[in-house]
């Protein structure tokens, strides 16, 4: 199953094939490592320094200065550490150290949580529970998450262990809490025998991902076959970025650039990423589609 850690690791993987700039790495060289408040890093390459934005794990760190002879880069004390929003956190020795990211790893995190945030209601995940029917209550309460009910059904008695769908019910988005402990109930009209299982499958929001090892399927409770619609989502939101660094070059050298590669190149890769992304999403939804078609009920 695939995790957060290695969704970022493929969305940069991806982006890499549409610059044309390499990132400088290198490594933290500090003996144990370095703490959340460390303003001294030592580096394993002279190659390549230069003041401004490094990044460690997550963290992006504010270089003030740095001494090619000892390898060691000066944080800016202050705001240098956890630069732009970022967590200051300890880093262990051989870390990877990335000298002016094109991609942060916080930057991609952020477009992959977006891209999830803008699935529904084209995909959904999916979540059930059960309760016990009394044929003296009508209205049952549902998870707070449940967004629209796709299946109801009752298992009947005896060794057949059948289950019957419920034609008859109705959901409340806007029920008593006081009541229910929730704002969501499903209210059943269909004659179901007393003490009997029913069983509702419900729709939800998928959720974000938030640690480096959350596992992708399990925690945004999307099929694991939607992992590209999520790497493609991310990588076209990021990638409509990369023209807008250029607007300001008017040396010989950007002209030069330009010749080889337009200045629209970057927002002209969104696009066929886009275009990608739009159809795996709609593929992805006709498999959840076909799996839960939409049921005809009657609400009273």
């Amino acid at each position: 199953m695939p995790t957060f850690n290695q969704l970022v690791a493929e969305t940069r993987a991806n982006l890499a094939g549409y610059t044309l700039r390499q990132d400088r790495i290198t490594y933290l060289a500090n003996a144990g490592g370095i703490t959340a408040t460390d303003l001294t890093i030592q580096i394993g390459s002279p190659d390549n320094l230069a003041k401004g934005i490094i990044e460690i794990d997550d963290e992006l760190i504010w270089i003030n200065s740095f001494d090619k002879t000892n390898l060691t880069l000066n944080v800016t004390p202050g705001f240098g550490r956890g630069y732009q929003g970022t967590t200051p956190s300890p880093h262990a020795q051989n870390s990877q150290v990335i000298m002016t990211p094109t991609f942060p790893r916080t930057t991609i995190k952020t477009a992959i949580n977006d891209t999830i945030n803008s699935l529904y209601p084209r995909l959904f995940a999916i979540g059930h529970t059960t309760f016990t029917f009394n044929a003296a209550q009508v209205a049952y309460p549902l998870p707070d998450d449940a967004r629209d009910i796709l299946f109801v059904s009752w298992q009947t008695v005896g060794p057949s262990k059948e289950w019957l769908p419920v034609n008859r019910w109705r959901i409340d988005r806007m029920a008593n809490v006081a009541a229910f402990n929730t704002t969501k109930t499903v209210n059943i009209y269909e004659k179901i025998m007393p003490g009997r299982t029913v069983q509702v499958y419900y729709s939800y929001i998928p959720n974000n991902l938030t640690n480096a090892s959350d596992d992708f399927a399990v925690v945004t409770g999307l099929p694991e076959s939607s992992r590209d619609v999520i790497t493609l989502g991310a990588a076209y939101r990021l990638l409509s970025y990369i023209d807008t660094g250029r607007i300001n070059l008017t040396s010989a050298e950007a002209d030069l650039a330009d010749a080889k590669l337009p200045s629209t190149a970057g927002a002209s890769s969104s696009k066929y990423v886009f275009a990608l992304y739009q159809q795996r999403l709609q593929e992805e939804s006709n498999k959840l589609q076909d799996r839960f078609p939409i049921r005809v009920h009657y609400t009273k």
